[in-house]
């Protein structure tokens, strides 16, 4: 009896210093107020239109001593897309795009993350009208930093995707050739996000 009773404290002891020496992951959840997601692509093929979506949400679940092992869930409200060009966005959400109205939401889901050297990489699904394709974000992590009872940490990060792979077909050439609106599509994230406050 005596020895079933030590080998259970062992066993019991083993187990609360395993988790309390390794911190849990933490969610973090995206602050609008301080967070960018914007765009821009080639236009008649002389400069750059850039646009930003005002409306998303998402958390980040970051592990704190091993970050490929942390995950990120976006969603981004296509209708609240902004050019600041009224005709424009109206047209962007219409069926020749991005079609808010039957496709209201775009999602980007992480699969894993990956570490390559110094560098960070975000890899996961990217869905837009109902498609999805795998993307590769290369990304920069700062903090996490502690104030005023919670953890924040903040992201930037930027990719280029083509947009006739989601469905974004429509276009007209120019007479001296090439697209009115370029495939390639140049996406900039700056994101920051925290953790619950003490108590909530």
């Amino acid at each position: 009896m005596r020895r079933i009773a030590s080998t259970t404290l062992v066993l019991g002891l083993a187990v609360a210093l395993t988790a309390g020496g390794r911190p849990a992951p933490e969610r973090y959840e995206i602050d609008p107020a301080h967070t960018y997601i914007g765009f821009s692509a080639k236009h008649m093929l002389v400069t750059n239109v850039r646009g930003r979506f005002n409306g998303f949400s998402g958390h980040i679940t970051l592990d704190p001593l091993d970050v490929t092992k942390s995950s990120v869930d976006v969603t981004i409200e296509v209708a609240s897309i902004d050019t600041d060009n009224d005709r424009r966005d109206d047209h962007l959400r219409s069926a020749d795009f991005f079609e808010a109205e039957k496709y209201p939401a775009m999602r980007f889901v992480s699969k894993r993350v990956e570490k390559k050297g110094a560098d960070l990489v975000l890899v996961g699904d990217l869905t837009i009208r109902d498609i999805t394709r795998e993307v590769a974000i290369p990304f920069e992590l700062a903090g996490p930093v502690s104030a005023g009872g919670r953890k924040s940490i903040g992201v930037e990060a930027s990719l280029r995707i083509n947009r006739f792979d989601y469905g974004l077909k429509w276009n007209r050439a120019v007479e001296t050739g090439g697209l009115v609106v370029g495939e390639e599509i140049r996406i900039d994230l700056n994101v920051e996000a925290h953790t619950a406050a003490a108590g909530e």
